[in-house]
């Protein structure tokens, strides 16, 4: 344990003297998985389905707010799904539209979890990114969860259903039966309306009990949120007729809860054996307070001994001068 708090301590001062170029390079690694995942998934676009343009692209968007990524990988998605359908292209256009207000309103500092979302799904662990959000977000950070869940299953659906979407004609009659298609297969997903539900109760719950005035807060709400994901999942799976792994769901719990325990240790390392209450006043009120101290454990200094010193006199008997890395005057 000691060795790990040293070296937490070596990671945040190596973080808080290069976050600048720290936090670009995650820009730019987020942006550059996001737009892989997007042309990967559609593609239709082949103009933007460039290596070239996704690495220009990403290196710009190093340098931009989170926000305005969000954004940009929103361009790309509609270009590729208006290559495939004007029609898909304005409804999720819309939809888009919707999110954004949404997200910017309750929950705007929350932006990467709706990008993070639809990657931590594809990797099969969707359930680490309103665990963690519980613990590092608020409420509304639910918002920014579902924002990110409804994208997913959005790509997920024009990617499967491209042949049927792309064979609707244009004039009005097609373009009619098309919208009603795209809007039943977006917004008709029980799977969808499951996540979203179970992730909003997983980020309010988790929130309310790490916030509890009791000692193992953090890993009491933890626990309860895994429990609460499964049920949730379990129960929905079985009233709405959903069919999802369960196997699958409880595989991706668990590694979900073992990464959010590693940011807690970065985020959230306290010893509670040393904990005091201390109560003082003012002219208006009484004050009592719990104070807990951080575990912190600073890296040991390192003392280099000379096991073969040298001469402290040369030859003529005068005594030779040493500099503070050994070398004497005459080197």
């Amino acid at each position: 344990m000691a060795t790990l708090l040293v070296v937490k301590e070596q990671l945040a001062g190596f973080y808080s003297r290069f976050e600048a170029y720290l936090n670009a390079v995650l820009k730019f690694l987020l942006t550059l998985v996001a737009l892989l995942i997007i042309n990967a998934d559609l593609g239709y676009m082949s103009k933007i389905d460039n290596g070239a343009i996704v690495l220009i692209v990403s290196l710009l968007c190093s340098f931009l707010p989170v926000n305005l990524i969000v954004i940009i990988l929103a361009i790309f998605v509609l270009l590729h799904v208006y290559a495939l359908s004007l029609t898909c292209a304005a409804i999720v256009g819309i939809l888009f539209v919707i999110m954004f207000v949404l997200y910017l309103r309750f929950a705007p500092s929350d932006a990467a979890a709706v990008i993070l979302t639809p990657i931590c799904y594809i990797i099969k662990i969707p359930y680490v990114v309103p665990l963690t959000l519980g613990f590092v977000g608020n409420p509304m950070s639910c918002v920014s969860v579902a924002c990110g869940t409804a994208v997913y299953f959005m790509l997920n659906y024009v990617k499967n259903n491209a042949d049927q979407i792309a064979s609707f004609g244009n004039d009005a009659e097609s373009a009619l039966g098309s919208f009603k298609y795209i809007i039943d297969g977006l917004l008709g997903s029980d799977q969808m309306l499951l996540m979203i539900i179970t992730f909003a109760v997983v980020v309010i719950s988790v929130f309310m009990i790490k916030s509890l005035p009791v000692d193992y807060s953090w890993k009491i709400a933890l626990g309860m949120g895994v429990v609460v994901n499964v049920l949730i999942i379990l129960i929905g799976c079985s009233a709405l007729e959903v069919d999802m792994s369960i196997g699958g769901v409880l595989v991706g719990t668990i590694v979900s809860a073992l990464i959010v325990l590693v940011i807690q240790f970065f985020i959230f390392n306290v010893d509670y054996s040393r904990t005091e209450n201390v109560q003082f006043e003012d002219d208006e009120y009484y004050y009592y307070v719990k104070a807990i101290p951080k575990i912190s454990m600073e890296a040991p200094d390192v003392n280099v001994t000379r096991f073969n010193p040298r001469d402290e006199y040369d030859e003529y008997g005068e005594e030779n001068e040493y500099d503070d890395y050994g070398n004497d005057g005459y080197n």
